[in-house]
């Protein structure tokens, strides 16, 4: 059933409301963070174990962000459902641990129930909640006051600028973590195998290119025509010019046939290094295939020679390829 036009006003007016009011509260967390998270940092970074975090309803989605990001920067962190851990699943806790808590209120049944067996077992515990007198704050190594001024639900009533201000400082500790260890692009795209990061980050060249009998080549003294069977032969639109030892003299490619249609040469008898072109772009086996695709548009080319440290071809790698591979 189609809603009636006149609440096209009001719903944005309260959408804005909710978005002010929520982004008010992560601002107000902004300037009110302090010494106790660089503290809850610190607890994390000395931890031997992993982070465990936890909480009850709205508070637990939020906890479950909040691990999966870590585990994706660096910081291994798993989830653990307050009731479930006291039918079991507390097992999982060491004292090497470090377990995060999020509530709210700071007065979770199923929370408070778990964490004097936590304590007991040695692990350090950081709590996130709005209320810095709370039962859970109190008893934590490290307290994060996560509290707003209001929900943006206009009842008062549903989690809303709080689950936003604790995901907000969930990320902020994600990030902070991520920074003090160092972590780099290549060691998230280690975490993300399947995604496109992935592939552009950890897809070396020498993955990807043509070998063996496969390289279109000719010697620097063959003939033209030799040279444009080669191209035929091997469907790469070039062929590398090489010496005796392999070393790469030049690259004849479809650009090169073109100008030289226009000048009508003879192909049976005109040599190929007479019309190649010379010091063509190359790169290294080693090197990441998504660099390949930077110099291929920066330079404006759809094909590079491969060669190792003495300048020898060991590969032939086209745009083609790096299109089959999803690299770009």
């Amino acid at each position: 059933m189609k809603k009636p036009l006149s609440v096209a006003p009001r719903a944005l007016e309260l959408g804005r409301q909710v978005l002010d009011i929520e982004a008010a509260a992560v601002r107000a967390l902004s300037i009110r963070l302090d010494d106790t998270f660089v503290a809850a940092l610190d607890v994390i970074l000395r931890c031997d174990g992993r982070v465990i975090v936890s909480g009850m309803g709205k508070s637990g989605h939020i906890a479950r962000k909040i691990a999966a990001t870590m585990s994706s920067t660096g910081t291994p962190a798993y989830f653990v459902h307050p009731g479930e851990a006291s039918h079991g699943d507390l097992g999982m806790v060491a004292g090497e641990d470090v377990f995060i808590a999020l509530s709210y209120s700071g007065e979770s049944q199923e929370l408070m129930a778990i964490v004097p067996i936590v304590k007991r077992l040695g692990a350090k515990l950081i709590s996130m909640t709005g209320n810095p007198a709370s039962s859970l704050a109190k008893v934590s190594d490290v307290h994060l006051n996560a509290a707003v001024d209001k929900e943006a639900c206009p009842m008062g009533l549903a989690p809303t600028a709080s689950t936003t201000a604790s995901l907000a400082l969930g990320d902020a500790l994600a990030v902070a973590l991520l920074d003090a260890k160092g972590f780099n692009a290549e060691n998230f795209a280690r975490s993300h195998p399947g995604g496109s990061l992935g592939r552009r980050l950890l897809t070396l060249v020498g993955d990807l290119m043509r070998v063996g009998e496969r390289i279109p080549k000719v010697r620097e003294d063959a003939m033209l025509g030799a040279a444009l069977m080669e191209m035929s032969r091997k469907g790469v639109g070039m062929t590398a010019i090489v010496d005796e030892n392999d070393t790469v003299q030049g690259i004849y490619t479809d650009g090169d046939l073109r100008r030289t249609l226009e000048k009508k040469l003879d192909f049976s008898a005109t040599p190929v290094r007479g019309v190649m072109s010379a010091n063509p772009h190359c790169i290294g086996p080693d090197s990441l295939a998504a660099e390949a695709v930077q110099l291929m548009e920066q330079y404006n080319i759809n094909q590079m020679l491969v060669v190792n440290g003495q300048h020898q071809l060991v590969g032939a790698l086209s745009m083609h390829d790096l299109l089959h591979a999803k690299v770009i």
